[in-house]
């Protein structure tokens, strides 16, 4: 429970809103959210009134969530009435909002009851909360899985979501209004995700336009549909690229690495950005329209207003824009597993590669890297020191009952 007791301070000033949320769910009574004129200018639709419109703290239409980023994933602190805070994962793939079921069971919390979720100045009620597991989540995320934040929320607020300060601010849809210069694109779906225009240059200087869904919760930067490469002859000469792995496609997959010329969103062009050359459904191989998916890892480089109610999402390039992309250069993909996802296995070595050579095998354990223990280290730190070109690691690794060490030279693998 150690995890929870620093989100706690975050909702103490907000026991009042918590307190009217606990009162609706005695009651089974929502207050409907005094409606605010529609924003001028654009188009803007004015607001229906609803009796699930968000409800902000102290009679306000914006609430700035203190938000956690990790391998730019977003969590959010949420509340169930009175309970104890927790973590959920904004991910625009979810159509749906959810708590995991161990953390429902933890809190006594029972199946698809009614419920409104408490983030920090603002509170969602919902009909109905499903309990939903995502069982390979923690092991690939490195931090526990307790909830989704899913469309449902994002249909009933603007969501503005900060990369470069890692903030997530929330707003009242009738009373919004956007007065930046970013890229405006109409709202469209597939497989549950939001879809925007963008065109890509290959390694070979093939330029190829077209839909990309926008998938919040994947790690990875730029996903290629395989199905859709081959159908177009995107990639029919490979060129420059090599083998990976990624824990979080079809729960695990072999992905061939790319160095794309360019990814232009909106008119800003991204240069040497790296893309995964993906089978997985998360690529999108299943709309044969998508040419495919853009991760948390190339969302980083703007600031997103997520505008589902006036059917919109708006990109502005921010600080990180045109930051370098580090590959993996030791050939090693990880992930977290055990008590306090401490225990940081190997699930794949790439043939040749510095880890490879010095007799890293899938199902190790790393134990230490440079005489630190890995109990007090992160699978987020263990990934970004392995992205470092030039370095020599002392790595401790477990296999079965023995302990050996190696030493990890990394290099440029792409």
């Amino acid at each position: 429970m150690e995890r929870r007791k620093n989100i706690l301070l975050l909702f103490l000033p907000l026991l009042a809103l918590a307190l009217m949320a606990r009162a609706g769910q005695q009651t089974g009574k929502t207050q409907p959210a005094q409606q605010k004129p529609a924003p001028s200018g654009g188009n803007a639709p004015a607001m229906a009134p609803s009796p699930n419109a968000p409800q902000f703290a102290f009679g306000g239409n914006v609430a700035e969530v203190p938000a956690t980023f990790v391998q730019n994933l977003i969590f959010l602190p949420v509340k169930l009435g009175d309970s104890e805070p927790s973590l959920f994962v904004l991910d625009t793939s979810a159509s749906v909002t959810s708590i995991a079921p161990g953390w429902a069971k933890e809190l006594g919390f029972p199946p698809n009851a009614r419920a409104s979720i408490v983030l920090p100045g603002v509170m969602f009620p919902f009909e109905s909360l499903p309990a939903v597991a995502r069982n390979d989540f923690a092991s690939y995320a490195g931090r526990p899985y307790d909830g989704t934040i899913g469309a449902d929320v994002l249909s009933r607020s603007v969501v503005v979501i900060d990369y470069a300060r890692e903030t997530v601010r929330i707003y009242d849809p009738g009373s919004y209004k956007y007065a930046g210069h970013g890229g405006v694109f109409p709202l469209s779906f597939s497989n549950k995700m939001p879809v925007i225009r963008a065109k890509m240059a290959t390694p070979k200087g093939k330029q190829v336009e077209g839909d990309f869904a926008i998938n919040s919760s994947l790690i990875a930067g730029i996903v290629v549909s395989e199905k859709f490469s081959e159908a177009h002859h995107v990639f029919p000469h490979k060129g420059k690229f090599t083998v990976a792995y990624d824990p979080q496609l079809a729960g695990g997959e072999n992905v061939s690495l790319f160095r794309l010329r360019y990814l232009k969103v909106a008119g800003s062009a991204a240069e040497d950005t790296i893309a995964e050359l993906s089978s997985s459904k998360l690529a999108g191989t299943d709309d044969p329209r998508l040419v495919g998916v853009l991760g948390a890892g190339f969302l980083r480089r703007f600031n997103i207003v997520l505008d589902y109610p006036h059917k919109r999402i708006i990109f502005d390039v921010n600080t990180h824009f045109h930051d370098y992309d580090e590959e993996d250069k030791s050939g090693i993909a990880v992930v977290a597993k055990g008590s306090g996802l401490k225990t940081f296995e190997v699930v794949h070595v790439v043939p040749g590669s510095p880890a490879a050579q010095v007799g890293i095998k899938a199902g190790d354990v790393i134990a230490g890297i440079n005489d630190e223990a890995a109990a007090d280290m992160s699978l987020d730190a263990i990934r970004d020191l392995f992205r470092r070109v030039g370095y020599k690691y002392k790595v401790t690794i477990q296999r079965g009952d023995q302990t050996k060490e190696v030493t990890v030279a990394t290099e440029r693998l792409l």
